[in-house]
């Protein structure tokens, strides 16, 4: 059986492929005709990127990458699914790739009112408590959620069936993370009065608010915890201090003011919170490798767009 199991999952994985090729017969990244559904595909292991990702959800079809998100490393590859439950900073280098063998995934953007409302209605494991979950399930692909991706992507085919049938099998793939590995960390991060859903809660304050200046005590107390408790789950979740989170906030948000906007750095560096761009310059470079200029040039000459995507 379990022989069995392993060949279907197999052959889901190389059909997801030969779909993947024919929608990106290219190195590139591109959101779909379905809403929150991205597609990515990477031919060399020579960039290392940045981004901000959204709760998201995604699988690899195709390769191998290297992911620190957070302050946490995850290593995964085909077979892998990546579960993001609360808005996190990461760094990822692809390091299995080529033309002729492409890194592939894909990913959608996790609902947070429809994992609130499912989690309402599945049995919650007795044994979870109120225990706070890291923000980032990294899990070996079921064949449930492999398949409804496959369906999903399927969808873009006929795309007069899309606005029926994709919220249907989007749904489905937000029940079985629920009833999966991942189960815990989004429950507990929907689910009103638990550290973890306060930590969100103060995360999207801060994804907000980035440009403030930052008090933690007063954000702490906004979200009806104690000081010294709000600094120990939101590491447990983010595995960043509250002060680092931001900050890597506001680099990541000059990055992209500067990538797609064309702002320069002084100006994207105001534009963030920052007072000094002397200041702004040093952090931006220990956080990327290299001054806001030739950073950003670096990326438009290597084709990367917008930062802050949310493709695995």
């Amino acid at each position: 059986m379990k022989e069995d199991a392993q060949n279907n999952l197999v052959s889901v994985n190389e059909r997801l492929k030969k779909m993947l090729l024919q929608w990106l017969p290219r190195q590139n990244r591109i959101a779909t005709a379905i809403p929150g559904l991205f597609l990515s595909r990477r031919d060399s292991t020579d960039l290392v990127e940045s981004c901000f990702y959204s709760p998201t959800v995604g699988i690899v079809a195709q390769g191998f990458k290297r992911s620190v998100i957070g302050n946490r490393e995850y290593q995964y590859g085909e077979g892998y699914c990546v579960t993001v439950g609360v808005d996190m900073p990461s760094v990822n280098h692809i390091i299995d790739a080529s033309p002729e063998k492409p890194f592939l995934a894909l990913s959608i953007k996790l609902d947070r009112y429809l994992v609130t409302q499912l989690a309402a209605e599945v049995p919650s494991d007795p044994q979870s408590g109120n225990r706070t979950h890291s923000g980032v399930i990294v899990a070996a692909v079921t064949f449930d959620i492999l398949d409804a991706f496959l369906r999903l992507l399927s969808l873009l085919d006929s795309p007069e069936r899309i606005s029926v049938l994709a919220p249907m099998i989007i749904r489905e793939i937000h029940y079985h993370l629920l009833t999966g590995s991942q189960g815990d960390c989004l429950r507990l991060v929907s689910t009103l009065g638990t550290a973890s859903n306060q930590i969100a809660q103060a995360i999207s304050w801060l994804r907000e608010n980035y440009r403030e200046p930052l008090l933690i005590s007063k954000l702490a107390n906004q979200v009806s915890m104690a000081e010294s408790t709000f600094h120990r789950h939101f590491r447990q979740v983010t595995n960043l201090s509250p002060l680092r989170f931001q900050k890597r906030l506001r680099l990541y948000e000059a990055q992209r003011l500067m990538l797609a906007e064309g702002k320069d750095a002084t100006t994207a560096a105001l534009h963030v919170g920052y007072e000094s761009a002397t200041q702004f310059n040093r952090e931006y470079k220990r956080q990327f490798g290299a001054p806001p200029h030739r950073d950003v040039n670096r990326m438009r000459e290597a084709g990367i767009g917008v930062a802050g995507a949310v493709i695995l």
